[in-house]
Parts: C-alpha cells; structure tokens; sequence
C-alpha cells in the first residue's frame, strides 16, 4: 500500500506545461479556459454516481472497525489524544514562572520589544510541539490498524495546524494582549481576525486531509472534485462572512467601504470558479495579484509598529529610523520578488527561458523582470538614502536653548543644505535607474543620452534666466549667506527666511508679507541673524543738564538690564552712553550704545528707554523738546507782545 504523502503527491494537480518560445499570452489564458468548462463538464456528469461512491467509502471504513472492533479503536483514539494533552498540561503546569516572565517583560526599546514577541512565539510553538509529539508517542507504544493510524495520523496533522494557526494569530493579532500585538490595531479588530484565520485554517487543514483520504478509500476523481467544489462554498462563506462584516471603517467614506466591500467580494467569488474549474494557474495567479499587495502594507505596517519610538504605543508622526527603512523596504522586495518568482513557476517559465531569450515574448518577460529588480533596488536605496537625511535632519531641527551658538550654528546650516541635498540626490537616483531600466527593456539609451544632451543645451540658452538663479543660489548655500530662520535684506526685499528652491528663495516679512524672490535677483545679502548686532541710540537733554549725572544713571541702567534674567543670556555689551554726539537749536544730543545677539535687541531697547525715562525724571534730567521763537515786531500785535512780556515779569518775580 502506498503511504499518504504518496498518495497525495499522486493526486496533486499537474502543473502546467511550459510556456512555448512562440505562445502569447492570450493563447495561454484561452488554453486555461478551455480546459476550465471541460473540468467542469466531467464534474457535473460525476454527480449522479457521488452517492453510490461514498456508500462503498463508509463500507470499507465500517469493515475497519468491524475487524478491529468499535471500543478498542476508540480506546487507542482516546488514548492519543490524553497523551498529548497530558505532555501540554505537564508542560503548562511546569511553566509557570516561565509565562509570568514572558508577561512581565519590559517593552521600553525596541531590542526588547522584539525579544518578548519572538519569546512568546517560542513558548506558543513548544506548545504545540509537546502535544504533537505526545500524540505521536501513543502510535510508537500502541499498535494501530494500517488504515485506522493513516485516518488518525492525518486528522492529528490537520489539529496541529490549526493550533499553529491559533500560535500565529496570538504571535500577529494578540488579542489578549495589545502590549505584544504586531500588526496595529483595536482589541475587537484584532479578536475579529484571529478568529476567522483560525476557523479558515482549520477548515482548509480538515478539507485536504480528507481529500487525501477519499483518495486512499479509492473515491474517483470526479467525484472528490465535485466534493471539493462543494466544501470550498465553506471558504467562500468564511470569506464573505469575514469581509461583509469586518470591524472599523470611517463612516466619511461609506462608499469607498462599499466598492472595497463588493470588490473583494467578487475576488473571492472569481477564486472559487476558477478553483473549482481546475484552472490552477489563472486561479495562482488572480490570488498572487491581490494577496502580494496586502502582505506589502501588512508587513509594513508591522515594521513600523515594532521599531517605533520607545515609550509610545503608536508609530508616531517622526521620520522613520534608518533600521525601518532598511527592514521594511528590503522585506517589500523579497515579497515582491518572490512573487514574481511564484508567477514564473506557475506559468512553467524557467530561468533557460529567460536567459536564452529565444522569441520576442520571453525578450519581453526577460526586460519586464530586470526593469522590476531595478526598480525595487533604487526604491530601496532611494528610501535608504531619504531615511539617513531625514533623520539627520530632525536632528537639526531640535535646536533648543541648553546647545552652544557654534552647535545651534552647524544644525542651522544641516537645517537649509539637507532638503536641497535630498532633492538632488533623489532626481539622480531615479534618473539612473529609469536609465537602467530602460535599457533593460532593450531601449537603446546612448542616442537618448545625447539627444538629452543637445536638448539640455538648447534649453539653457533659452532658459538662461533659470540656469543664472540655480547657479548664484547654488553659489548662496556654498558661501553659507543665510539659513532657514534668519532675518535676511537683498535690496528692497527683507525678511526672515522661510523656505527656498532650486532657483527661488521665501522670504517672510514682519509684517505677514512673504516674497518668492528668484537667487539670480537677490544681489548683496544683508544678513541680520548672524553673531552680533550693535543697537545705537540718541537721546536730546536740555542745555542745562548735568552729562556727567546722566552717564552714571544710563551705566547704572545698562548694568540693571544685563541682570535681569530674560534679557542676561542675549546682551553680550551692556548699554553705555558713548558721549555727546551733537549740538542742535533745543538739545544736547548723546549717543548710547549696547551689543546684543540678533533679534534681541528691539525687546532690550524697548525697556532701557522706559527705564532712562523714570531715571531722568527722578534726578531732575529734562529732555529737550522742539522750541519756535517769535521775533518782537515781525509782524506780531504790540498790545499783545507787551501783556507777554508783563505775564513773564510776573512770573518770573518772587512770590511775596
């Protein structure tokens, strides 16, 4: 007799012949169509002798157990399976510290947050394993009827796998344990998930072993097809069930819900047709297709949920780390890479037929193929890339108060060079590889490089103006003229500094205004956020007052300032007066003079002037004001001049 695993290579499905150098694809799809409506033709003629067929199934099973007797076969049933449930209660009673330190690990990194997943997926696996081999053990102690140990063995596979499914929906979905979950999100989504893959696992386990056995008992092909086309309504069912009534969904997008919800449903309708009319490769293919994009963004979504930022429960909205980068874009290219691998094998395409290249087809497959490699690998370099400047350039960005100004200073100048520098870098990654791929497809990309070359001259004598604004802001950056943040003046433009192109600079004015001005017309910079600044200001005394008195007071007022602790860290010179800088018609004009960081100054001047202000008043210190003097008898009434100067007399007289 033929052992199972013989039988069910036996009674696997041939796989499609090779693709011939001069069949098209059409021809192949016509060919697969065919053979689907005669598959099913021979199905339906098989039903009316289904009936009769399985009675002869239950005669030779019944005659078993009439042979060997119903107790002692149930007795050595119940045997394996106590036995493997006694080895997974010893191991379950012995591992008790060993469940509550895979419960208390910490998840404060990432190296521990992977440790304490891959040791629950350990702990979940020993599980299993123990029960399988304590089952085993009862077919190694125990002697069993040959057909009775191949129905047992093969129903104790299909338990097994259900169990490593329940093992790896805990490892993925943790619906008990959102702490240790993979694939992010709610508690209800996740027990929702788990308990459909357990159920179409377990279901599709029990399908094929039963397959294999009617197989054994001798049942006809037809028969066990039609057989299998009927159990696989139960996938169908599972799967409909599962889509139609899956958790969460924004109520905004009910009919993006809708066309996802009807989309699905006619995937998994398409399946079973295909299925069920032995169309294997049209129906590989269809499920390669739809399933390589969900395992995509499904290994994605974990990648980043596992190396998040340490101490959040979410991947937060912070540039991912290169590590995230690296594991999550290499893992999309082996995903899609091996499914491309898959498509070639069930299609019967080779690696001789890629490599010989006989017919325009496999020409055709063959660039296909190597363009994908191509794209995938700049894509990932591309990412790479992007993820090492992006992190270096929040880094930059997280400039605060405890840096020194040389460190403030070198992540302002990271802060405005790296966006440009990843710009560059991404237009020359992906122009190569278009390049490349282009001539993997078997374009000829030398005279399309000249031809871009002769077109790229033309253009710059056309577009001069564009290469002149490119070129001087290049020229900017290099010579380190401004950076994001400063406050900037080129001619009639001023502002601080918000943004810039490859030819244009953003300037935002104080007053909300924000100019776009092109490098080629920015001239001379003038650059108001660098090192120091020196604030200069004139004050008008009266004649009469004493200097001397008002230098002291405005020292003591510079020295007051630089002690007060909001203004302390950005005066660099405290505020002295300089002397007397003019005579005008009303006022002795001195000069005052402080240096301050930039920026700072406009706050600290606002102060020092309410403080001379109070000072000067309180020492008797008069400020100047603009006097007019009338000359008498140019044109004024002598009445009106004589009562003015009496009215002076008279209060100029000492009182009595």
């Amino acid at each position: 007799m033929r052992t199972w695993l013989e039988k069910r290579a036996a009674d696997k499905p041939a796989p499609p012949p090779p693709v011939a150098a001069d069949t098209s694809l059409a021809s192949e799809f016509t060919s697969q169509l065919g053979h689907a409506r005669d598959h099913l033709r021979r199905v339906v003629t098989a039903a009316p002798g289904l009936v009769s067929e399985l009675g002869k199934v239950g005669q030779t099973v019944g005659r078993e157990f009439k042979e060997h007797g119903v107790l002692p076969l149930l007795l050595l049933i119940a045997a394996a399976i106590a036995l493997g449930y006694g080895v997974e209660w010893l191991f379950w009673w012995g591992s008790k510290g060993l469940r509550a330190w895979i419960t208390a690990l910490p998840l404060d990194s990432v190296g521990a947050r992977l440790g304490a997943m891959l040791a629950r997926l350990g702990f979940g696996l020993s599980w299993v394993v123990l029960f399988g081999a304590g089952s085993v053990g009862a077919f190694l102690v125990f002697s069993w009827p040959p057909l009775l140990r191949q129905i047992v063995l093969g129903y104790l596979m299909a338990f097994l796998v259900t169990r490593i499914a329940v093992v790896a929906g805990r490892f993925l979905l943790s619906a008990g344990a959102e702490r240790f979950r993979i694939l992010p999100m709610d508690t209800p989504t996740a027990a929702y998930w788990h308990r459909r893959l357990v159920v179409f696992v377990g279901w599709t386990a029990f399908i094929i072993v039963t397959m294999s056995l009617l197989n054994t008992l001798g049942l006809s092909p037809e028969a066990r097809r039609l057989i299998g086309a009927a159990t696989a309504l139960v996938h169908v069912a599972i799967l409909l069930e599962a889509v139609w009534r899956r958790p969460g969904g924004d109520p905004a997008h009910t009919r993006r819900r809708a066309l996802v919800t009807w989309g699905l449903t006619l995937f998994v309708v398409a399946l079973w047709v295909l299925r069920v009319g032995d169309a294997i490769a049209l129906f590989r293919t269809l499920l390669l297709l739809v399933c390589t994009p969900l395992f995509v963004r499904g290994t994605s979504h974990a990648v980043k949920h596992l190396l998040r930022t340490p101490g959040t429960e979410h991947a937060t909205g912070e540039p991912p780390s290169v590590a995230t980068v690296v594991l999550e874009r290499g893992l999309r290219v082996l995903i899609v890479i091996g499914a491309v691998v898959l498509l070639a094998r069930i299609w019967g395409i080779g690696v001789d037929d890629f490599t010989a290249g006989h017919s325009a087809w496999t020409r055709l497959m063959q660039g296909l193929a190597n363009a994908l490699v191509i794209a995938l690998v700049a894509d990932l370099l591309w990412h790479v890339l992007r993820g090492m400047i992006d992190c270096r350039l929040a880094e930059a960005r997280g400039v605060g108060d405890a840096l020194d100004e040389e460190e403030q200073r070198r992540r302002a100048r990271l802060n405005t060079l790296l966006p440009i520098f990843r710009n560059i870098l991404g237009i020359v990654v992906f122009a190569v590889a278009i390049m490349m791929a282009l001539s993997a497809l078997g374009v000829e990309i030398g005279p399309l490089i000249a031809g871009a070359g002769v077109v790229g001259v033309a253009l710059g004598f056309g577009a001069q103006t564009l290469v002149r604004d490119i070129i001087s802001g290049m020229f900017f950056l290099l010579d380190d003229a401004f950076r994001i943040g400063e406050y900037i003046q080129a001619g009639s433009y001023k502002g601080t500094v918000e943004s810039f192109s490859l030819r244009s600079i953003k300037l935002r004015h104080h007053r909300g205004t924000l100019y776009t001005v092109p490098f080629g017309v920015l001239g001379a910079v003038q650059n108001g956020s660098r090192d120091w600044v020196i604030d200069k200001m004139t004050i008008g005394i009266t004649y009469d007052s004493d200097i001397d008195a008002a230098k002291k007071i405005i020292k003591g007022i510079g020295k007051e300032l630089a002690e007060i602790p909001e203004f302390k860290p950005h005066i660099l010179q405290p505020l002295k007066m300089q002397g007397v800088e003019n005579f005008s018609d009303s006022a002795i004009e001195v000069r005052l003079k402080m240096m301050t960081k930039p920026g700072e100054q406009f706050t600290i001047r606002r102060r020092a002037y309410a403080m001379i202000k109070k000072a000067f008043d309180e020492a008797g210190i008069k400020f100047a004001r603009p006097m007019a003097m009338l000359a008498e008898g140019a044109g004024i009434n002598p009445a009106a001049a004589a009562a003015a100067r009496q009215a002076e007399a008279e209060k100029a007289a000492p009182a009595t």
